[in-house]
C-alpha cells in the first residue's frame, strides 16, 4: 500500500513539474501584493557570544503585511516585555540583551523566533546561545626537565578547555616562535614532541600559549625548563639535580628504529562528518629522525583536497565526502626500520539538501502545485512537516493538500489556502529547518522589466532581451518586433521559459523596437524595449616588430575601427604592465612614440582599444641594438607591377596575372587590384580585392553588363607603388537583375494617398539595359489581389484614392530587358494620416499637493485616431488665485505625454489657485479636438517672504519694525513670526527672542532693548501649511549717553622680547578694528601702517624695528565708508637687543649644580665600598625566579619576532587575567594587569600586533606573586591579533 502511494505521488510530481517556474517570481519588486512571512536573516544555530558585549539574537523577516514577532526560550514563550534587560528592535524580531545590568550566563538558552501575519507563520532555527569562556590555567609548579641526548621527549601543554577551544602555539621568553622541524613539532592537541633531543634543545623558556579568539585574550603556561645532557655530563650533574628534577632515560641513547608516540597501538578509528575537515596525525620517535608517509589502503588520496602539514606528520583532507571513508596508513621509517599505524575513517553526514531547500510557491485559484523537501544524510534522516509552526498532523484538514513523505501535493487550491510550511529533516548529527510559503493569488500580468530599456550588443554576439513578468496564473510571454506582423518564436529567435528572448548571432537588421506581451486569464500587459546592434571594435593596422638602434625613436602604429556610437579608450601596455612614467613615451591618437630609446625600453608593447561593450588588442616587440657605423639600407616604395594578363574568361569571372616590380629592400606585403567600368563610371577606379604579397594571380568575380579594365598596385612598409598600366578591356554579358531595391517604405503625404519609395539599383547592379521597376501593393487587412504598376528607373510611386491610414503590403521588383529579379520580400506601410476625430473622455484631475496634480483620461479608440498615435497633450492654465478673485491673464501651458498614456502629472503649480485644463490626442498629422474643460483647486502652501522690512523710530532701548505682506500669499496668512537677537563685535550671536504677530499687523514696537547694541531681525509669514522664508534686517540702538569723541579708551602698551603688546577698551558698534603705527619723527606725510586685530582687545605688534620710536593708535571703519574713528596715540619703542653671550662658569646656578653632582658621586662611592666589605650576594631563589616567566615585548612585523625592550629593574612574569572589550587593562579587574609594569600607561597592542609603548619592570616580592589564584601570565589586550601569524 505504501509503495502504491509513493508511485501515485511520483506521477503527480511529474504532472505538476511545469509549475516550478512560479517559484522564481521576485515578489519583492511588486507593491501591494499579500505575502506570507519569510525569514530573511537569523543568528546561527550554535551562537557563541562575547560575555562583555550586549547579546544580539537576530531575527529579520519580510511579508505583506509586515509580520509581527515573538520568541520562545527553552521551548516556552518568552515574554520580552517582562524582562527589563531585553528589548525588541523596532519593526524587527531581533532581541537585544543589555548585559551592563545583567550577567550574560543568565541568558544561555535555546531560542526560537516566530514571524507571523494573517497569511501564515514562519519560524527560525533553534538558536543555542552560549557565552564564550577563557578559563585560567590551573595552578601548578613545573619542575625542570633533565634528559639524555638522543631520547624522545614530550612537553605537555594541557590548555584549559575554553569555548570555543583555544588555539595553541609555543614561543620563548622573547616572544620568538620556537623553531619546528621534522624532529620537533606540535601535535593537534598542542603538546610539543621531540623525536630525539639534541643539546641545542636546552633552554629554560619553553612556553605554551593559548589564544581565546572570542574574548580577545592570550594566556600562557608557566615556562618549562629543559636541559639535555650527554652521558658523561649526567654523572657529573646527578647530585645537583637529584632532589629537584625529573631525570629521564638511564640507558645510553643509541640509534633505534621508529616507535609511534601518537597514535598508540597498531590501529585506531575516527568518525568525521561530511563537508568538514579530516585531520589525522602520526608522530614517531627514533634515531635518526623518522620520516612520515601516508597512503590510503582502500584507494587513492584525493589530490585536490589533500594537504600535508607539520612536516608530513598531519594529513588534512578538506570538504570530506563519503568517498573519503576507508583505511589510511601512516608509516614512520628510518634506516633502522619502520613502523605503521592504520586509521579507519567512518564518514557520517548531518542532513543536507539534495536539490535545494523547498522554494516558495505562488498559485492561482484552481491550480496545482508541489512542495518538495528532499535531503540526505548518514544515518538516513527523518522528515516532519509543519504548517504555520504547528505539526501538520495537528493542523486543520485541507482536502487540497496531500502529504507524501518528503512531498506535499496541492490540487485545486483556493483563496485562503495561503500558509507557511516548515520542513524539518534531522538525524543524530544535526537538522535542517526550512520555511516555504504557498501563496494563493489571483493577479493579472505585470511586466517587471523597465519600459523602453535599451539593450546593446556587438554584432555576431549573442543578444538576450529580458521580459521579467509576474501574474497568477503564470503569464505566457510572446514577442513582436517593430510592426508586430508575427510572433518571434522561430529561427533565429529562441524564447526561454523565463520570458527572455535570445538571438544567438545578432546582426544589424536585428536592431529595433521589441514588444513583449504577458497574458493570462485575467488580462495582458505589454512592454517595449530596444535592441541596438553595434559594429565590433577591430584593429586595422597592428603595431609591427621593430629593431631600433639605441638613441633613435620607435613608433608603433595602432589604427582602430569601432562603432561610432561607442566611445573608445586606447591603452598602451609594456610587458603587460603600465607604461613607464617617462616623458619620452608619447601616446597619440593612434600611435605610441618612444624617443631616445634605451635598452630598458626593449619589450612587448600592446595596444588595447576598449569600448563599453568590447575590446581588441594587438602586440609587437621592440628590440634595441647598439648603434653601428654600417651604412643604412635604403628602402623605397616598390615599382609598379607589369605584364597584366587576363585568362580563364567566363561569364562572371576572370583570372588576372601580373609580374611584381622591384621591392627596393622592403618585402611586398600585398597587392591591391582596382577596376574601371567604362560603361557606367568611365574614369573612376574602384577597389576590387586584395591578395597577399606572395601571390601574382587573382580570381576575380564580376557583375554582368560591365566593361572592365584592371590595374594592380603593390604595397610594402614604405607605401603603395604607382598603379600598373591598365589591362585590356573585358566585357561581361547582360543578364536579369540579381537583386531587388532595398529600403522599401510606404507612407502618406495626404489623407488619401500612399507613397511607395525605395533605393534604386546602381548601374552595376542593373545587370543589363532597360532597367525599370514593378511596383505592387494591396491592403493588409482585406483579402485582395495585388495591384501593380510599372515605373521607369525612379525611386517612388504615388497611389491615390486610398482610405485614410490603412496598412498596406508592398513589393518592388527590378526588371530589365533580360528578365526580372527574384521575388521581392514584402514590406509594410500605411496610407496617409488625418487629424483625430475624437477627444479623450472621462477627463478628471486629482490634486497630489499644493504644486502637483495628476490628470486622468480614457484613451481614444484606435479607429478614431486615424494615424500613428504620437501621444496626448494637456493644456492647462491658472484662472486666478483663491486669495484674490481677480482673474490672471496667463498663457496656456502645454505638457506632452508621448505614447499611449492615460494619465500625466502637472508639476510646478501655484498653491491656493484655480486651474482649468483640457486634453487633446495627436498623431503624425496633428492634434484632435479638445476634451471638455475641467477645473481643480490647489491647496494652500507656505507663503513667500514679506515684501519689505524697515526699522524706524530707533530709540535708546526701543525701535519700530514695519513690513509689507508677502507678494505671494499661497493661502490665507494666519500670522507672522518675528525673531531677533543681538550681535557683538566678533559677529557672535546672542540669545534669540521670538514674537508671534497677528495676520492684520504690519508693524510692531520692540522695547526693553539694550542701548548701543546691534540687533538682527528675521520675519516670516505663516499659512496653515507652515512658515515661509524669512526676510532679515539689522540695526543699532542709540547710545545711552553722548559718546566720547572716540569709541576707544584706556589704550596702553607694554614691550617684550616678541614685540609691543597694545591693549585697549572698545564700546563702538563697528566690527572692523585696526592697529595703525608709524615712526614718531617721520618727515612728510608718511602713511600709517595697518594690521587687523580680528575682534580682540589686545594685539602683539611684531613688525616694529628695535631702537626706533613709533606712534600707535586704534582705528575703526563703518560699513558704508563712514569716516574713521581713532583712539589717542601712544608712543612705543622696542629697545635694542643686547648681546646674550654669558660666561656660564660665573653663573650661580651652574656652580650649585656642579657641587650637587660631586656630592652624589662621593655618596655612591662610599656605598659601594661598604657593600664590597660585607661580601653580599644575590639570593639563588631570586635568580631562579628571574628566569621562570617571560615578559611580553613588542612584536616585529617583518619576521614575526618580538623586539628588544629595556627593563631597569628585576624581571617580573606577567600574570593572567581576561581583558575588557574596550582594549584597556583595568587595575581594579586584576592585580596582575600590565598597568603594574608601566608608568601608568595602558598596556595595549596596536592593530598590527605591536605593543604601544614599553614596560618598565616593577619589583614585587615572590611571596606576593605566588599568592595569586593562578600562576599563568596574562596577555595584553588584542595580543591575539599580533600573534595571528603564528597560529
Amino acid at each position: 500500500m505504501m509503495e502504491r502511494r509513493r508511485m501515485d505521488a511520483a506521477l503527480m510530481v511529474l504532472l505538476l513539474g511545469h509549475l516550478a517556474a512560479a517559484l522564481e517570481v521576485p515578489l519583492d519588486l511588486l507593491e501591494g501584493l499579500p505575502q506570507p512571512p519569510t525569514i530573511t536573516h537569523q543568528s546561527p544555530k550554535d551562537y557563541i557570544i562575547d560575555p562583555r558585549e550586549n547579546i544580539i539574537i537576530h531575527c529579520e523577516a519580510k511579508g505583506k503585511p509586515h509580520p509581527s514577532f515573538s520568541w520562545t526560550r527553552n521551548g516556552t514563550h518568552f515574554d520580552v516585555d517582562e524582562d527589563p534587560h531585553v528589548t525588541l528592535r523596532p519593526h524587527s524580531g531581533t532581541l537585544v540583551v543589555d548585559i551592563s545590568r545583567a550577567k550574560a550566563d543568565q541568558y544561555e538558552s535555546v531560542y526560537q523566533c516566530t514571524a507571523r501575519n494573517k497569511h501564515g507563520t514562519a519560524v527560525s532555527n533553534n538558536i543555542v546561545v552560549r557565552q564564550s569562556r577563557s578559563p585560567l590555567w590551573s595552578k601548578e609548579k613545573i619542575k625542570p626537565i633533565v634528559v639524555q641526548e638522543g631520547v624522545s621527549l614530550v612537553l605537555p601543554c594541557q590548555p584549559p578547555a575554553g569555548l570555543p577551544p583555544p588555539i595553541i602555539f609555543w614561543m620563548d621568553n622573547y616572544f620568538q616562535r620556537l623553531p619546528q622541524s621534522n624532529r620537533v613539532s606540535q601535535s593537534l592537541n598542542g603538546d610539543l614532541y621531540f623525536s630525539n633531543v639534541l643539546q641545542e634543545d636546552s633552554r629554560n623558556d619553553y612556553i605554551c600559549y593559548a589564544r581565546f579568539p572570542y574574548t580577545q585574550t592570550i594566556q600562557q603556561k608557566q615556562p618549562i625548563s629543559v636541559k639535555v645532557l650527554s652521558l658523561d655530563a649526567i654523572n657529573d650533574t646527578m647530585a645537583a639535580f637529584y632532589n629537584d628534577t625529573d631525570l629521564f632515560s638511564d640507558d645510553p641513547a643509541d640509534e633505534r628504529k621508529p616507535t609511534l608516540l601518537v597514535p598508540s597501538g597498531p590501529s585506531s578509528s575516527k568518525i568525521v562528518l561530511r563537508g568538514q575537515v579530516l585531520e589525522m596525525e602520526c608522530i614517531a620517535e627514533g634515531l635518526p629522525t623518522p620520516d612520515i608517509s601516508w597512503t590510503k589502503v582502500s584507494g587513492e588520496l584525493p589530490a585536490k583536497r589533500t594537504h600535508f602539514l607539520h612536516y608530513q606528520r598531519t594529513l588534512r583532507i578538506v570538504n570530506v565526502s563519503e568517498s573519503d571513508a576507508g583505511d589510511y596508513r601512516c608509516t614512520a621509517k628510518n634506516k633502522m626500520g619502520s613502523v605503521h599505524h592504520n586509521i579507519h575513517i567512518m564518514v557520517k553526514a548531518a542532513p543536507y539538501w539534495i536539490s535545494g531547500a523547498p522554494r516558495n510557491l505562488v498559485l492561482a485559484p484552481g491550480e496545482n502545485g508541489v512542495l518538495t523537501c528532499r535531503a540526505s544524510g548518514t544515518p538516513k534522516p527523518s522528515i516532519s512537516w509543519a504548517m504555520n509552526g504547528i505539526p501538520i498532523e495537528n493542523s486543520p484538514k485541507d482536502p487540497s493538500r496531500k502529504v507524501e513523505d518528503d512531498t506535499i501535493i496541492f490540487t485545486d487550491v483556493q483563496i485562503g489556502s495561503s500558509a507557511v510550511y516548515q520542513c524539518n529533516i534531522s538525524n543524530t548529527y544535526g537538522y535542517l529547518l526550512s520555511n516555504a510559503f504557498v501563496n494563493v493569488l489571483s493577479e493579472p500580468p505585470r511586466v517587471l522589466t523597465p519600459a523602453n530599456k535599451v539593450y546593446q550588443v556587438i554584432k555576431n554576439h549573442r543578444a538576450l532581451i529580458d521580459c521579467a513578468s509576474f501574474g497568477s496564473p503564470i503569464p505566457k510571454i510572446t514577442w513582436f518586433k517593430d510592426s508586430r506582423s508575427s510572433t518571434l518564436d522561430g529561427d533565429p529567435y529562441i524564447l526561454h521559459d523565463n520570458g527572455t528572448l535570445e538571438i544567438p548571432v545578432a546582426q544589424s537588421h536585428n536592431s529595433g523596437k521589441f514588444t513583449c506581451v504577458a497574458r493570462n486569464l485575467l488580462g495582458k500587459e505589454e512592454n517595449h524595449v530596444f535592441l541596438e546592434v553595434k559594429e565590433p571594435t577591430r584593429i586595422l593596422k597592428q603595431p609591427e616588430y621593430k629593431v631600433v638602434q639605441r638613441g633613435r625613436s620607435a613608433v608603433f602604429q595602432c589604427k582602430v575601427k569601432h562603432d561610432p556610437t561607442l566611445p573608445p579608450v586606447m591603452t598602451w601596455l609594456k610587458d603587460d604592465g603600465e607604461l613607464p612614467d617617462d616623458e619620452r613615451f608619447e601616446v597619440g591618437a593612434d600611435s605610441l612614440t618612444i624617443t631616445d630609446v634605451t635598452e630598458m625600453d626593449a619589450g612587448v608593447y600592446t595596444c588595447i582599444m576598449n569600448t563599453t561593450l568590447d575590446h581588441d588588442s594587438a602586440s609587437a616587440e621592440l628590440t634595441v641594438v647598439e648603434a653601428t657605423p654600417t651604412p643604412a639600407v635604403v628602402i623605397e616604395r616598390p615599382d609598379s607591377p607589369t605584364d597584366l594578363e587576363l585568362t580563364d574568361q567566363k561569364k562572371r569571372s576572370v583570372q588576372l596575372t601580373w609580374t611584381p616590380g622591384d621591392e627596393h629592400n622592403s618585402p611586398i606585403q600585398k597587392f591591391l587590384i582596382q577596376y574601371e567600368d567604362s560603361l557606367h563610371h568611365r574614369g573612376h577606379w574602384h577597389n576590387l580585392t586584395e591578395v597577399p604579397g606572395t601571390r601574382t594571380t587573382a580570381h576575380l568575380k564580376l557583375s554582368p553588363y560591365a566593361h572592365y579594365t584592371f590595374r594592380v598596385l603593390a604595397l610594402n612598409a614604405v607605401g603603395l607603388s604607382h598603379p600598373s598600366f591598365p589591362s585590356r578591356m573585358f566585357k561581361t554579358e547582360p543578364a536579369a537583375p540579381d537583386e531587388n531595391p532595398t529600403g522599401v517604405e510606404g507612407f502618406g503625404t495626404e489623407h488619401n494617398n500612399l507613397v511607395i519609395s525605395w533605393k534604386p539599383l546602381t548601374g552595376l547592379q542593373s545587370n543589363g539595359p532597360g532597367l525599370h521597376y514593378r511596383v505592387m501593393w494591396r491592403q493588409k487587412t482585406v483579402s485582395s489581389d495585388w495591384n501593380m504598376a510599372t515605373v521607369a528607373n525612379t525611386s517612388k510611386f504615388v497611389v491615390t484614392g486610398t482610405p485614410t491610414f490603412v496598412p498596406y503590403e508592398l513589393k518592388v521588383q527590378a526588371v530589365n530587358d533580360h528578365g526580372a529579379a527574384p521575388e521581392p520580400a514584402i514590406a509594410h506601410g500605411y496610407s496617409g494620416e488625418d487629424l483625430p476625430v475624437a477627444a479623450p473622455e472621462n477627463v478628471q484631475a486629482m490634486v497630489v499637493n499644493s504644486s502637483l496634480a495628476e490628470v486622468y483620461w480614457d484613451p481614444v479608440p484606435s479607429k478614431l485616431i486615424r494615424g500613428h498615435l504620437k501621444g496626448y497633450k494637456v493644456y492647462y492654465w491658472r484662472e486666478r488665485s483663491l486669495h484674490k478673485h481677480n482673474p490672471h491673464h496667463v498663457e496656456k501651458q502645454i505638457l506632452t505625454f508621448s505614447g499611449n498614456h492615460s494619465r500625466g502629472k502637472l508639476p510646478g503649480l501655484h498653491p491656493y489657485s484655480l486651474y482649468s485644463f483640457y486634453v487633446k490626442i495627436y498623431n503624425g498629422k496633428g492634434e484632435g479636438p479638445a476634451s471638455h474643460t475641467q477645473q481643480f483647486e490647489t491647496p494652500e502652501g507656505v507663503p513667500g517672504a514679506p515684501t519689505s522690512l524697515l526699522v524706524t523710530n530707533t530709540d535708546l532701548d526701543s525701535l519700530t519694525l514695519e513690513w509689507s505682506p508677502p507678494h505671494v500669499h499661497n493661502g490665507r496668512i494666519t500670522g507672522y513670526t518675528l525673531t531677533y537677537q543681538p550681535v557683538n563685535n566678533s559677529n557672535e550671536l546672542g540669545p534669540v527672542e521670538e514674537l508671534a504677530l497677528p495676520a492684520n499687523e504690519t508693524s510692531v514696537i520692540l522695547s526693553n532693548l539694550r542701548h548701543s547694541t546691534r540687533y538682527k531681525f528675521y520675519l516670516n509669514a505663516k499659512t496653515v501649511r507652515g512658515a515661509g522664508p524669512a526676510i532679515s534686517q539689522e540695526t543699532v540702538t542709540i547710545m545711552d549717553e553722548a559718546p566720547p569723541a572716540s569709541p576707544f579708551g584706556n589704550v596702553s602698551s607694554s614691550v617684550g622680547e616678541e614685540g609691543a603688546l597694545i591693549s585697549w577698551e572698545y564700546w563702538g558698534p563697528e566690527r572692523n578694528v585696526f592697529v595703525e603705527y608709524k615712526l614718531e619723527n617721520s618727515e612728510g606725510e608718511e602713511e600709517w601702517q595697518r594690521e587687523s586685530v580680528n575682534g580682540s582687545q589686545n594685539f602683539m605688534l611684531k613688525s616694529l624695528k628695535a631702537g626706533l620710536p613709533y606712534k600707535v593708535r586704534l582705528v575703526t571703519k563703518g560699513h558704508h565708508d563712514q569716516p574713521l574713528h581713532h583712539s589717542q596715540e601712544v608712543s612705543v619703542m622696542v629697545p635694542a637687543v643686547a648681546s646674550r653671550q654669558v660666561d656660564i662658569a660665573t653663573q650661580g646656578w651652574f656652580i650649585g649644580l656642579m657641587c650637587a653632582i660631586a656630592l652624589l658621586i662621593l655618596i655612591l662611592l662610599i656605598i659601594c665600598f661598604i657593600q664590597r666589605n660585607k661580601g653580599g650576594k644575590y639570593p639563588v631563589k631570586e635568580k631562579e625566579d628571574a628566569h621562570t616567566d617571560p615578559e611580553f615585548q613588542p612584536m616585529k612585523d617583518d619576521d614575526c619576532t618580538f623586539g628588544e625592550y629595556s627593563d631597569n629593574e628585576d624581571h617580573k612574569p606577567l600574570k593572567g587575567s581576561r581583558t575588557p572589550s574596550n582594549g584597556t587593562v583595568k587595575r581594579e579587574d586584576s592585580d596582575d594587569s600590565l598597568v603594574d609594569y608601566g608608568d601608568g600607561g595602558d598596556g595595549q597592542f596596536n592593530e598590527d600586533g605591536s605593543f604601544i609603548g614599553q614596560y618598565s619592570g616593577k619589583s614585587v616580592s615572590r611571596e606576593t606573586a605566588e599568592g595569586h589564584e593562578s600562576s599563568e601570565a596574562p596577555s595584553p589586550i588584542n595580543a591575539m591579533n599580533s600573534l595571528n601569524s603564528f597560529v
